[in-house]
């Protein structure tokens, strides 16, 4: 007979249901959070286990590796997909979500997950604490800029350490009782100047040594940062049937509303990956603002700029950024000038 089972994971505990091929509910549980008791659990009570469904959530990474490395069929579905089937219950509980989730792996009716590897996950923190470390730092920058206003002093176009250093110390002059006030801002934002360095090494190292990002970075406008976003977000370029198909997994393209004689075309849906979509845009950006070699990809972007504005001139070279990224991934090839 076959059995399935879903998984309702929160911090502490996993609620925990099976069902069998006809729906009925054989078991209810809740099991610590926790691969190596989950399988324990399962392998006593479910014997013949066909399929385990857990929604995508802080802990699905390290569950679904666990689960996986002890033979467990188990697999990762999205929690927007999941939220459809299990908003159809009229009182929302642990219970009832881990009893859909176990219909849901019943019937099939759901999108897998692509699970990265744990390699690639620790590319993206550290690509997270740089992007982290970047908005702190602007946060307190921000911060002092606005706090010496109070005393209608203004920091101006200080956009180095040393033209800040040098441009505190004019305005201290005029105000004295301020440099100790403002001090342990100005050192917190140094240190986090000084990491953030540390971090940006860190990555280009990494870029550097990866012969797939030296590729990548063939294309004008992409560096380190951009190519190493690239590969982590993606990870296996063979996952998608077409180069096209990345713009949409990046949210690159435009929402769609189609019913009878509607059909509205909205702004880019911005359902993928945030990271790799804010990595695409600021290389676009590049494209068009800094590149000074001429190119097809930035003359067709000026175009649009021309004709649509800049902003979704910016979008449209994004989305064809990626999809050339992931030609010369795909065909190990790198970029020519035309």
């Amino acid at each position: 007979m076959s059995i399935y089972a879903g998984l309702d994971v929160s911090d502490k505990t996993t609620h925990v249901c099976v069902v069998d091929a006809d729906g009925g509910v054989l078991k209810r549980d809740v099991v610590v959070s926790d691969p190596e008791a989950l399988a324990k659990w399962l392998g006593k009570h479910c014997p013949d286990l066909s399929r385990v469904v857990l929604e995508t959530g802080p802990l699905s990474t390290f569950l679904y590796h666990g689960l996986t490395e002890r033979a467990v069929p188990v697999e990762c579905i999205c929690a927007r997909h999941a939220k459809g089937v299990l908003s159809t219950r009229v009182n929302k509980s642990d219970v009832h979500d881990a009893e859909g989730l176990a219909q849901l792996a019943r019937t099939g009716w759901f999108k897998r997950v692509h699970m990265k590897a744990s390699a690639t996950h620790i590319d993206r923190a550290a690509l997270r604490i740089r992007t982290q470390l970047i908005a702190t730092r602007v946060a307190m920058g921000n911060q002092l800029r606005g706090l010496l206003k109070l005393f209608g002093l203004r920091l101006g176009a200080a956009r180095t350490p040393g033209k800040r250093a040098e441009r505190l110390a004019a305005l201290y002059r005029q105000r004295p009782d301020l440099e100790p006030l403002f001090a342990p801002l100005v050192a917190s934002m140094e240190v986090i100047e000084h990491q953030l360095r540390a971090s940006n090494r860190l990555l280009e190292e990494r870029a550097t040594a990866d012969p797939i990002c030296a590729r990548l970075m063939s294309v004008p406008g992409v560096g380190p940062i951009t190519a190493l976003t690239f590969t982590a977000s993606v990870e296996d370029p063979h996952r998608f049937a077409r180069s096209e198909d990345v713009g949409a997994y990046a949210g690159l393209v435009p929402r769609r509303s189609q019913s009878g004689e509607r059909d509205v075309r909205g702004y880019i849906s911005k359902a993928g990956d945030p990271m790799l979509r804010r990595s695409l845009y600021e290389a676009a950006n590049i494209v068009l603002c800094r590149v000074q070699r001429p190119f097809a990809l930035q003359t067709w972007g000026k175009h649009i700029a021309e004709t649509k504005g800049n902003k979704r001139a910016r979008i449209a070279v994004a989305r064809k950024l990626a999809v050339l990224l992931h030609s010369l991934w795909l065909n190990e090839s790198e970029f020519r000038w035309a």
